[in-house]
């Protein structure tokens, strides 16, 4: 049974004035959805939370809800203004929320149902943005299902043959590095694609590329997308679940340690991504800066965690303005996107 994901203080309900004209002379009424039932329900929770105190020090009525039974009727006879997914996993990423969202006809923070389904799935979001001219690590993809039907044992070693070590296995759809192994050894891949189909029935194996580790968030505000300063990450191990969300296990860099020549490439790789894959309001971009300076596309995140150690936080308090500003502003995109 989950743990129920109640309001914050105060979060009272406002009567719903969703497509009112003039949002100035009283606060906006903006529903957060926090939780969900994927492996990352823990992040969502911190990251609506978050953003809901956020909002609420900039005079914006806030509510955080569940996705449940109760929903669909909350979303008709409430009618927030606007409604930020900050759903995690499948149900907040590939589209699905977004499609009931705008079978309700409630205006929402972020992209649409169509490029949510195109950059949750990372070989799609590799393969588009490969075409679009950038760089991204060689990979195959593989379902659980062809190991059963081919063998294990032949598909491993002709992906050995083909993709040379190392090696990254993650699950082709899914977030903070829940399933992700680095394979440096032959006999590791057999129990990393065991983790990986632990998480998703498809797994992604890709070269593994080696440098820098950044990421860069987009933020549009109506002006098109403009990159955040980039986040550099540095752990002892592998950038995994643990080293993500346990303050101590990883240090950041903000901006990263990057010359002008790699912020410019990992700056215009994250635009790339957010145009290309059709994102809108904010994106955050996973890449590698190699010894060369060449930015390597590996995924895109359209809702991006917002706890307290999470990296568009970190970034978007790096820029020009406060984040609870930035924030408010996104929410405001979304009412305007909806009158477009």
């Amino acid at each position: 049974m989950r743990d129920a994901l109640a309001p914050l203080p105060d979060a009272a309900p406002t009567a719903g004035r969703a497509g009112s004209a003039d949002t100035t002379t009283e606060p906006l009424h903006v529903l957060i959805l926090a939780g969900g039932l994927s492996h990352e329900r823990d992040v969502s929770i911190r990251s609506g939370r978050r953003v809901a105190e956020a909002l609420r020090s900039h005079g914006v009525s806030v509510e955080v809800r569940d996705v449940d039974a109760g929903l669909l009727s909350y979303l008709t006879s409430a009618r927030p203004d606007v409604v930020w997914p900050l759903l995690h996993g499948s149900t907040g990423e590939d589209g699905s929320i977004r499609d009931l969202l705008e079978l309700v006809g409630l205006p929402y923070v972020g992209t649409d149902s169509a490029g949510s389904r195109i950059a949750w799935s990372k070989p799609v979001a590799k393969t588009l943005l490969a075409r679009a001219g950038a760089c991204t690590p060689a990979f195959a993809t593989l379902p659980q299902s062809l190991f059963r039907e081919v063998g294990a044992r032949a598909v491993l070693d002709m992906v050995l043959e083909r993709l040379p070590l190392p090696l990254v296995v993650k699950p082709a759809h899914g977030g903070s590095a829940l399933g992700v192994t680095f394979v440096t050894q032959a006999q590791q891949l057999p129990q990393a694609m065991v983790s990986c189909f632990s998480y998703g029935e498809i797994a992604l194996i890709e070269r593994a590329v080696t440098g820098t580790e950044v990421a860069v968030s987009v933020v549009d505000l109506g002006d098109g997308p403009v990159a955040l300063p980039a986040v550099e990450i540095v752990t002892d191990g592998p950038y995994d679940y643990d080293a993500r969300y346990n303050p101590g296990r990883t240090e950041y860099f903000v901006p990263g340690r990057l010359t002008a020549e790699q912020r410019l490439a990992a700056d215009e790789l994250a635009v790339l991504a957010h145009r290309t894959l059709g994102l809108s309001h904010l994106s955050r971009t996973d890449m590698i800066i190699d010894a060369d300076g060449v930015a390597w596309f590996l995924e895109v995140n359209v809702a991006p965690g917002m706890t307290e150690t999470s990296l568009f936080p970190q970034a978007a308090q790096a820029w020009n303005r406060p984040v609870e500003e930035l924030y408010r502003d996104i929410v405001r995109q979304g009412l305007v996107a909806s009158r477009d």
